[in-house]
């Protein structure tokens, strides 16, 4: 029982080694995740399975990921197409005119709320109105620290609960549950933590009010764009459809179609310059500021996503044929038994997220451990679903060597100090520690 423990601790040291050793030389996580799995591989090979077998277990675990390769696909052409054709424009220019300088603080988390929900991606909102609102703090003396962990907390409210969402994808995916189940259950678990998170936002924007003055961008914004009212309908039928209920993939097509006819009438495209938008990404041909602003998506975008989710996805068919995890899942048994399942799947996330320094593993590892022992409580997929909703998915920024949060505050020209500013992150985990099961009280 040791060797084969030892094993495992080695393959897992081995990994552990390049992981820090990528994240110091910023080399790409994906080198990394390969030796993971050949490591885990060997170790597999070591215990008696043949290589036949291993490239089953790996094709196994990967097919909950091949999944969401449509999804993804989608997600890459909606965040481009939705830039061409104006909806985020629309959204940056009207949605900061309109804010209040006196509770700048409180508005970019709100407004980053809302085209997070919106785009359903936590990187394409920092990098859009994130930036938009970032140069406004620090033009107009606002505490650049709080602004960033204002807009981190508003991208992070989408990516957990936007229907467009990846990690709210691939949750529901690896979980084996409905995506607007799992949302619904988002908002009722979400409710209190986003309470607190405006209350205490309304506080600090008291604190660091915006000064006003003249800005440039908003004026580059309605130059390059016609913000008519029409470029909001591709978010429109988003919105629609999610509340019917309709499949995820049949509203990012439909609002795909809408942005491209968006930009043929309204924005004045042409169908090639479309099509290319649509894989490798919006490029505005300016040399001012705003084009590095509204600049990006495309399906190109999505693929360095979809190798990282792939490869770490084939760890957990290696898990689960071999049985590498079944000693540490005896030690959280026991965990769970004296302090609770929640509370033991929320310590698995902030060791997998602290470790693995990204959504993606921490995702596969919590569920891989933790599913059997909620089968065992007489708790259901729904449950583990949304617990780890409220943990793996929000904890994982909340360390600065996290590909997660590392990304939004290089966006954002910010400093780690902006994660104690980020306050969602960590109220929504913190504030489900009081709150009972879902199943147990009878939503």
């Amino acid at each position: 029982m040791w060797g084969h423990t030892m094993d495992f601790l080695i393959s897992v040291f081995i990994f552990m080694t390049f992981l820090i050793f990528s994240l110091i030389k910023n080399i790409s996580i994906l080198i990394p995740l390969i030796i993971g799995m050949l490591a885990f591989s060997i170790t597999a090979f070591n215990r008696g399975y043949t290589f036949k077998s291993i490239y089953k277990m790996i094709l196994k675990g990967m097919k909950k990921a091949l999944l969401l390769i449509p999804i993804f696909a989608l997600i890459g052409i909606i965040t481009a197409t939705w830039r061409a054709s104006g909806t985020i424009p629309f959204f940056v220019y009207y949605g900061t005119k309109l804010m209040n300088p006196d509770y700048f603080i409180l508005f970019a988390f709100l407004l980053s709320c809302l085209v997070s929900f919106a785009l359903g991606t936590s990187f394409g909102t920092v990098g859009t109105i994130g930036v938009v609102l970032i140069v406004l703090a620090k033009g107009r003396g606002v505490n650049v620290s709080i602004a960033a962990g204002a807009i981190i907390s508003g991208a992070f409210f989408g990516d957990r609960c936007s229907p467009t969402s990846s990690s709210a994808n691939l949750v529901a995916a690896v979980t084996g549950t409905n995506l607007y189940d799992n949302i619904k259950r988002m908002f009722i678990t979400g409710i209190l933590p986003f309470v607190a998170t405006v209350i205490i936002y309304f506080v600090l924007s008291k604190q660091s009010p915006m000064k006003i003055n003249e800005s440039t961008l908003l004026d580059e914004i309605s130059f390059y764009f016609d913000l008519s009212i029409l470029t909001v309908f591709p978010a429109v039928i988003i919105f629609l459809l999610a509340f019917f209920r309709k499949n995820v993939k049949t509203s990012m097509f439909f609002s795909i179609i809408a942005a491209i006819f968006v930009c043929l009438f309204i924005q004045k495209m042409d169908i090639t310059e479309i099509i290319k938008t649509m894989i490798l990404g919006f490029k505005l041909n300016s040399d001012r500021e705003i084009a590095q602003i509204i600049s990006g998506g495309g399906l190109l975008s999505m693929v360095n996503v979809l190798l990282i989710v792939l490869i770490a996805s084939s760890y957990s068919g290696i898990f689960e044929e071999t049985g590498m995890l079944n000693d540490i899942q005896g030690i959280l048994k026991k965990m769970s038994n004296k302090i609770g399942i929640y509370l033991t799947t929320l310590f698995i996330s902030l060791v997998t997220g602290a470790f693995f320094c990204n959504q993606t593993l921490p995702v596969l590892l919590t569920y891989q451990l933790m599913n059997k022992i909620y089968i065992e409580k007489g708790l259901t997929k729904k449950d583990i679903a949304i617990d780890i909703e409220n943990t793996a998915i929000m904890t994982s920024e909340l360390f600065p060597w996290s590909i997660a949060i590392a990304v939004p505050l290089a966006t954002l020209s910010a400093t780690p100090a902006s994660i104690p500013y980020a306050v969602y992150l960590y109220l929504v985990p913190l504030l489900n520690i009081f709150k009972p099961s879902l199943s147990q009280s009878g939503k």
